[in-house]
């Protein structure tokens, strides 16, 4: 693997023209990440059309064995979009919605198609697409399979994976490999698709999926509880599993710090409860029955009342304070911005050893780095949490971040011993690559690099990511 040459970058402009940019204004804005971590550079940024035209970029880039970045909306937050010298081939100009399929509950996007899009269209056809998260305006198909997002969703729906029926990507010598099915059942050997899904760009690019659709719940109740605590809170999710027979779609655990630097941080924001407890979940059931999400809502927040689980609660009474109820939850990463920012980790153990966990790495931050801030949000349903440590208030923030891979290094072992991942669903990228090593068996490693030199022998794609 090599950076670009002038002959590849002079054949790349010959063969697509119209469908790149070397204006340095043009690329900027896709070159650093969104917490102003990376910054990056590329000779050229690739914005090809077709699926033909990004197969003619990787075949070219093949043959002269330079190294390739792809990049959909730009939103990760592990660095691995954002190139270093490589070619920066975007994917945000494949936007053809090629079919929906009510009858097959299935649809058929290019990647450049946005998250919210694609719940539009769905929704279009009396359908429900669930993949959402704080960044869908902006995330684009092709982004969250790469990373195999997840979103607040996964307790019912499942991450990217689980959603997808099939794949087109553009192989690292320029093949198209064509696996767009609309099956749910295809049992003649290895599921190849699952390859290109949380690989980060390396083994391919992914050019166009076809999504799983579901039906449209006729229902849906949405409250914000307060509690005295995070063990509450998985006690208070057991209790409504059980009760609801599945019809909790959303369960995300926010501190009292994260919801209070929301509130003083992010404009036309309100305190959601007459009270400030020291820890709030954010719960959404459905039901297919009208008025039957209301109900269960109410039986739940009844009898947690009585068992002493939860202490405040607000329901919401319109879609204008369930969205101002979500707002809170999804603003968490911007509030805490403008403290200076933190140690940021996207973990996840099992959903039974939460709260201990949190209470474990919390005891271990604190001595590691005395007057720091924990704050603490995430999906308790499927067990991952969004642990960021922040500045004491007034603390030099410089100081604070040279210490961010020893502090994470600490959470990160508390993460090992609960049989946890250190990512959850973001990705490794370039942050957490060389860390993955600390964790990861060497047999996994290995297994992982035979599949990549399988594939991608000469390693031009994303290749500062992945093992």
């Amino acid at each position: 693997m090599t950076l670009p040459t002038p002959a590849a970058i002079e054949d790349l402009k010959a063969a697509l023209p119209g469908a790149w940019t070397a204006d340095a204004d043009d690329m900027a804005p896709w070159l650093t990440e969104w917490r102003g971590r990376w910054t990056g550079e590329t000779p050229i940024l690739l914005q090809p059309r077709t699926t033909e035209e990004v197969a003619t970029a990787v075949a070219i880039c093949a043959r002269h064995g330079v190294a390739v970045v792809t990049q959909g909306g730009g939103t990760g937050l592990v660095g691995g979009q954002i190139p270093f010298g490589e070619v920066l081939l975007s994917t945000r100009k494949l936007r053809t919605v090629r079919d929906v399929t009510p009858l097959d509950d299935a649809m058929t996007l290019e990647a450049g198609v946005t998250l919210l899009e694609a719940q539009q269209l769905a929704k279009e056809k009396d359908r429900f697409f669930p993949l959402s998260l704080a960044a869908e305006g902006s995330a684009t198909i092709g982004g969250v399979i790469s990373t195999n997002a997840g979103g607040t969703a996964v307790l019912r729906y499942g991450m990217m994976r689980d959603l997808v029926l099939g794949i087109e990507a553009v192989m690292p010598d320029g093949q198209v490999f064509n696996g767009l099915k609309r099956l749910r059942k295809d049992n003649t050997g290895y599921d190849l698709k699952q390859l290109f899904i949380g690989a980060e760009g390396t083994l391919g690019v992914v050019t166009a999926a076809t999504l799983k659709l579901f039906p449209i719940m006729r229902s849906r109740a949405t409250a914000i509880v307060g509690l005295e605590s995070h063990h509450a809170a998985v006690a208070l999710l057991a209790r409504a599993k059980a009760e609801t027979g599945g019809g909790v779609e959303a369960f995300e655990l926010m501190k009292r710090l994260g919801m209070a630097l929301v509130l003083k941080n992010i404009p036309d924001t309100r305190e959601p409860l007459e009270s400030t407890p020291p820890w709030y979940v954010l719960i959404e059931l459905t039901s297919g029955e009208p008025g039957g999400a209301d109900s269960a809502m109410e039986r739940l927040l009844t009898g947690a009342f009585e068992e002493g689980l939860i202490i405040d609660a607000a329901i919401a009474q319109n879609d204008a304070q369930k969205a101002a109820f979500w707002r809170l939850r999804e603003e968490h990463s911007a509030g805490l911005k403008p403290e200076g920012g933190g140690w940021k980790h996207d973990v996840s153990v099992p959903v039974s050893q939460i709260a201990d966990f949190i209470d474990e790495a919390t005891a271990a931050v604190e001595k590691f780095h005395p007057g720091c801030r924990v704050s603490v949000f995430g999906h308790v349903g499927d067990g991952n949490l969004h642990y960021d440590v922040i500045p004491g208030v007034g603390e030099d923030v410089p100081t604070f971040i040279a210490r961010w891979m020893e502090g994470s290094e600490i959470v990160h072992d508390v993460v090992a011993r609960y049989n946890g991942s250190i990512s959850a669903e973001h990705g490794l990228g370039r942050l957490k690559t060389d860390e993955a090593r600390r964790y990861k068996s060497p047999l996994e490693i290995a297994t992982m690099q035979t599949v990549r030199q399988a594939i991608d022998p000469q390693r031009i794609m994303n290749p500062a990511v992945l093992f």
